[in-house]
């Protein structure tokens, strides 16, 4: 038994140090900028403030436990801000902004010595109105008016805790899987509105689908080696989505962030 335990115990750290698929960790975020581009937008303070800027301090060493070699963000691929952006940054050329790019992504790549950021965002169709004309027009609108009430109480409340918590307790909240599956529960309550020849609800949710599985792709065409460990940064909407694609694809591994936190 004790040459056992001995051998378990000299293979432990190679085990541990081993890494056999290249890991992804999606970080979802509430917009700490408030651009106010959502059906309900969530309303934060003031991200820059003396308290708010330790507590982002506090959120980067978690995030460093990670050790990401690579980090992703929610610009759009094509137009090539971020790379323009972080490379100015680096030079002190460029002052950060609110938005939790900057706050998050830029300064934990500089911290972390990286030279460059990675946009994988892809735009995307969201046709909320055709289903709020579905509705209206079949007889359901007091029920759609009162699920999309209740998505704006949600909201509300978010912004409440976001208000009484630190950064790090908010992203831990959101990020919980019970929150992540709360918010993809709340995109199939739509598949319910829609007809044969009219499926509103549907096709608004095969069009989200589509968009986060476009940016899937652009995360994992960063993939070069199996010791790659991608951090995606991205509004908390894409959330469940995005860890559901790593999910089903055998060629990866999924990070939390609560792995981070527990230890």
């Amino acid at each position: 038994m004790k040459r056992v335990v001995l051998l378990l115990s000299l293979l432990s750290p190679l085990s541990a140090a081993a890494q056999t698929k290249p890991e992804i960790l999606v970080l979802g975020t509430y917009h700490m900028a408030n651009p106010g581009r959502d059906i309900h937008n969530v309303q934060v303070d003031d991200v820059l403030s003396a308290k708010r800027q330790q507590e982002m301090a506090q959120l980067i060493e978690v995030l460093k436990k990670f050790r990401p070699t690579k980090i992703a963000l929610e610009s759009n691929v094509s137009n090539g801000r971020v790379k323009r952006e972080y490379v100015d940054y680096l030079a002190g050329k460029y002052t950060l902004t609110r938005n939790e790019i900057d706050q998050i992504g830029y300064r934990l790549a500089k911290d972390l010595g990286h030279k460059a950021v990675y946009a994988v965002d892809e735009d995307g169709d969201f046709p909320w109105q055709r289903v709020v004309n579905y509705a209206k027009a079949n007889g359901v609108g007091a029920r759609f008016d009162s699920i999309n009430a209740g998505i704006g109480v949600m909201v509300k409340a978010q912004g409440d805790y976001i208000a009484s918590h630190t950064v790090l307790e908010n992203l831990v909240y959101t990020n919980s899987d019970a929150r992540a599956a709360k918010d993809m529960s709340m995109y199939f309550e739509l598949a319910r509105y829609g007809d044969p020849y009219d499926y509103a609800g549907p096709d608004l949710l095969a069009a989200w689908y589509q968009r986060n599985i476009r940016i899937y792709h652009n995360i994992v065409k960063l993939i070069e080696s199996p010791n790659e460990r991608i951090l995606v940064i991205y509004g908390s909407g894409h959330l469940p989505w995005l860890r559901d694609d790593v999910l089903g694809d055998q060629q990866v591994a999924l990070r939390k962030l609560s792995d981070l936190v527990a230890n």
